[in-house]
């Protein structure tokens, strides 16, 4: 190598040791981006679990502590060290996105697993959707929203195709898992219909608690060709180091093809909503006792 070869490779070793000793790192006394990824997945885990209904020591609160502290000590962690960690995390976006991001695709490839309900929603899908009972949704089944901008909102766009008739009503519905060590729980779902005449028709939906809500809009005599809406979760002004997250999962939205039988309804008003809630997680006793054993949390003996 003549002298100018290797001056070359100096300057490009030394270029790479400056890069290398320059790039910024997560400190020692925070837990490691990898380290809180496994835990909040952990956490989203174990939480749903304790909200699964069967006997009981003590209420929902107790059961979420109680399952939080298995988490934290399941993966070596004090609550002191997780709080700290965690306002690092909220500071340092860079590190957070990778973190979000991982998690949520995790939930995303796993949420039939981890202890869905099977309520009304579910069935359609069992039932494989009969051409009056579809599924349209095309986004993400699962998501993890944080009260900052831009974490805090999932949007959604879908352009209405051929299969579309007019009469056909629609529901927005999903299940949603607030996990908050503090403040106040605002979260927020809407759905807007845009038909071919270009008139709207939306609805909105606040919810603060964890659970399965269904927003619909109700037959109109027109055929849709646009449906856009989003969730978005609020409580960013409230400055506080404690968890606050919420998990959207098994997201669907519903179209209804109006029946024979219910053309005289499609003049009902369109302003009304409703929403129905059910927070009920139809899990076997089998795979919950597997579960509570993952997080070394004992089974609670049954009550006489």
């Amino acid at each position: 190598m003549n002298m100018n070869g290797k001056a070359l490779h100096i300057v490009c070793v030394a270029a790479l040791l400056i890069a290398l000793g320059c790039k910024p790192s997560v400190p020692r006394d925070v837990i490691q981006p990898d380290d809180m990824e496994d835990i909040l997945y952990d956490y989203y885990v174990s939480q749903g679990m304790a909200s699964i209904p069967g006997p009981r020591t003590g209420n929902e609160d107790y059961q979420r502590d109680m399952y939080f502290n298995a988490v934290l000590k399941k993966h070596g962690v004090t609550r002191a060290e997780f709080d700290s960690s965690l306002v690092y995390y909220y500071t340092r976006a860079d590190y957070f996105v990778k973190v979000y991001k991982n998690v949520q695709e995790r939930l995303s490839d796993e949420a039939l697993n981890l202890g869905a309900s099977e309520g009304e929603v579910e069935r359609f899908t069992a039932q494989s959707l009969s051409s009056d009972t579809t599924n349209v949704w095309e986004g993400v089944r699962s998501a993890l929203l944080v009260p900052y901008a831009p974490y805090n909102r999932l949007q959604f766009v879908q352009k209405a195709d051929t299969s579309y008739r007019k009469g056909d009503s629609f529901m927005l519905a999903f299940k949603s898992d607030f996990l908050f060590q503090g403040g106040s729980k605002d979260a927020v779902a809407y759905i807007a219909v845009k038909y071919e005449n270009d008139s709207i028709v939306s609805q909105t939906s606040h919810f603060s608690v964890s659970g399965n809500t269904q927003v619909r809009i109700t037959p109109v005599n027109l055929k849709a060709k646009e449906i856009k809406g989003y969730f978005y979760l609020g409580g960013a002004y409230e400055k506080s180091p404690d968890l606050k997250m919420l998990f959207l999962s098994n997201i669907h939205l519903i179209k209804f093809r109006q029946q024979k039988n219910d053309k005289d309804k499609s003049d009902v008003k369109t302003d009304s909503l409703s929403v129905k809630r059910d927070s009920t997680h139809l899990v076997s006793d089998s795979v919950r006792r597997q579960r509570m054993h993952k997080f070394g949390v004992r089974p609670e003996p049954v009550q006489n």
